[in-house]
């Protein structure tokens, strides 16, 4: 048996909850989670063979609970490449979610602003990436999820797009879009690196997100993302820290709150 499927298994057996909407909750974002009514938690730990965050700031479990009258899986933080995990762990729970039902997967994360009309606080929804981290689909295919050799012409739903710009107009958020880069990390890039990524396109870089859509998309779920800038990237504002991440929360948290509930109220109203 796949890993995938033994800690689905795991996680099914302690949980009565049939989720149709999944989120990850990026570094200094999992406050979300705190202000929802809970139907079930579980820590990651309790999971057999699951991956467990060893991150600041990621609180290392999932949340199930209903967001505007639709039930929805939260991971409240998620674990990285750089923690030293294989890949096929990082995207371990991107699996297990869609063996619970998921169909559609909203990724979140704190991101590096590489656009300059950027600041810090801005809200960015993710139109397309650029992964520099290890194709998470190398090795034996899990037929089971997916096709060998998955589609990536449209990672992020178009119409998932559209309903993310129906929210932030009605909740008067300025919501940006961009081409999410992502790195292995743990290091922050170097001023160079952040120059060659935006004559590549990219927008904001970060360490997580692309490598969970593929897996997302391979497995046939709809994907929506949102960066929410929280620092200028490298040789663009002042030196970086972790604690930069996690303070920036702040400055846009309520927003961030506000556009995920109009989102998945837009979803559910969209069928």
């Amino acid at each position: 048996m796949d890993k995938s499927q033994t800690a689905y298994l795991s996680l099914k057996n302690k949980i009565n909850a049939q989720p149709s909407v999944g989120i990850i909750l990026g570094s200094g974002l999992g406050g979300f989670a705190d202000g929802l009514k809970k139907e079930a938690l579980v820590p990651y730990s309790e999971i057999e063979g699951f991956p467990v965050s060893t991150v600041s700031g990621h609180s290392g479990r999932f949340v199930f609970a209903g967001i505007a009258g639709v039930k929805c899986v939260v991971m409240q933080g998620r674990v990285h490449y750089y923690e030293g995990y294989p890949m096929s762990d990082v995207v371990l729970p991107v699996r297990v979610m869609a063996l619970l039902g998921v169909k559609t997967l909203l990724l979140t994360n704190a991101a590096g602003g590489i656009n300059r009309a950027f600041k810090k606080g801005t809200l960015m929804a993710i139109t397309d990436h650029i992964c520099a981290a290890p194709n998470p689909l190398i090795g034996a295919n899990l037929d089971f999820l997916g096709t060998r050799f998955p589609d990536m012409s449209e990672v992020y739903d178009l119409s998932l797009l559209n309903l993310l710009f129906q929210a932030a107009k009605d909740e008067n958020i300025g919501l940006r879009r961009g081409v999410y880069y992502q790195c292995t990390g743990p290091s922050f890039e170097t001023p160079a690196e952040i120059k060659m990524m935006r004559r590549m396109g990219a927008d904001a870089v970060g360490m997580s997100t692309a490598v969970e859509a593929i897996a997302a998309r391979h497995a046939g779920l709809r994907v929506a993302g949102i960066s929410a800038i929280s620092n200028l990237a490298a040789g663009l504002g002042e030196n970086l820290s972790h604690n930069d991440v996690t303070e920036a929360a702040e400055l846009y948290k309520d927003d961030f709150a506000r556009l995920i509930e109009g989102f998945i109220s837009k979803l559910k109203a969209d069928g």
